[in-house]
């Protein structure tokens, strides 16, 4: 007789998923189920902006429950490990940007909506010297927008 697994959490990883916990691993963190859950959705190769709460509902449509604060404790955890951006608004609003190169933004205010702007595209004639015992590592540029 074969005993079923009642934890689905138990199972075996799919293929899909264990690239995933590898990418994980390969970053310094734990694999676990649910930031395995939240890689699938974000770390597929396209370029998207996402807020907490906006994932928070994707992960839902999925079927599977992850708090609130679990879903924004593991945007900021990808984003140390460099596997997301954080894109903080000038309202403390944090967007997380899936493209991790050096780029610059458009902000509308109107739909809370980022759009990529090529590096190549934005031209700082002149940055402030930074202060004494500092030197400035990099510069995000986020331009607000609204409609006409």
């Amino acid at each position: 007789m074969v005993e079923k697994n009642p934890n689905p959490l138990a199972r075996p990883l799919a293929a899909n998923e264990q690239k995933l916990a590898d990418q994980l691993r390969a970053a310094g963190l734990r694999p676990t189920r649910q930031r395995i859950a939240i890689a699938a959705l974000l770390l597929d190769g396209r370029h998207r902006h996402v807020s907490p709460e906006q994932l928070t509902a994707e992960i839902a449509k999925t079927g599977m429950h992850v708090a609130g604060g679990t879903v924004y404790n593991t945007l900021n955890q990808f984003t140390d490990a460099g596997l997301l951006r954080r894109i903080t608004l000038h309202n403390e609003h944090s967007i997380f940007d899936t493209n991790v190169d050096h780029h610059h933004h458009f902000y509308d205010a109107d739909n809370d909506k980022l759009t990529d702007i090529a590096s190549d595209d934005v031209i700082l004639a002149h940055l402030p010297k930074a202060p004494d015992g500092h030197e400035i590592s990099s510069v995000d540029v986020v331009i607000s927008i609204t409609a006409k």
